[in-house]
């Protein structure tokens, strides 16, 4: 007999952050799971702490890079199992577009095999996940039409 299935939810924040080099825009990513995923930075919301909060915090620990928010990027939802405890968990992730402030990816924390910067353009076709990709290509966008403005 099988145990039934619980079912949880869970909400994370998490970031794109950015830098211009030479005018391409690039952003960071991690990569996971013996260095075969490259994701964006994301992580559980502590207790008291706000999406913008938890993003800017979970992106230092993840890629070693302090960030300031500009502005939220949007939100992906999807479903994953843990199988040992038999629980079906539905995630939201809420993500923020941050400007680089300071920091080195080497100073990465343990979570993560490695953080790297990449051309936004590189990033997308590097990063692993759908939900991750469309999270990108709107921050692509969004990163255009601050630098048209500011021309």
């Amino acid at each position: 007999m099988t145990r039934p299935v619980s079912l949880q939810a869970q909400v994370s924040s998490g970031g794109v952050i950015s830098r211009n080099t030479s005018g391409i825009s690039e952003i960071a990513l991690i990569a996971v799971k013996g260095g075969n995923i490259w994701c964006l930075p994301k992580g559980i919301i502590e207790k008291n702490e706000s999406q913008e909060k938890a993003a800017v915090r979970e992106v230092q620990e993840e890629t070693g890079l302090k960030g300031k928010v500009i502005e939220k990027i949007g939100e992906i939802s999807y479903w994953y199992f843990i199988k040992d405890k038999n629980i079906r968990t539905r995630k939201t992730v809420h993500f923020f577009l941050m400007s680089y402030v300071d920091g080195k990816t080497e100073d990465h924390n343990w979570e993560v095999d490695s953080a790297e910067w990449f051309a936004i353009d590189q990033a997308l076709e590097k990063v692993s996940y759908k939900g991750d990709k469309e999270i990108i290509e709107k921050a692509k966008k969004m990163l255009e039409d601050i630098n048209s403005k500011n021309k």
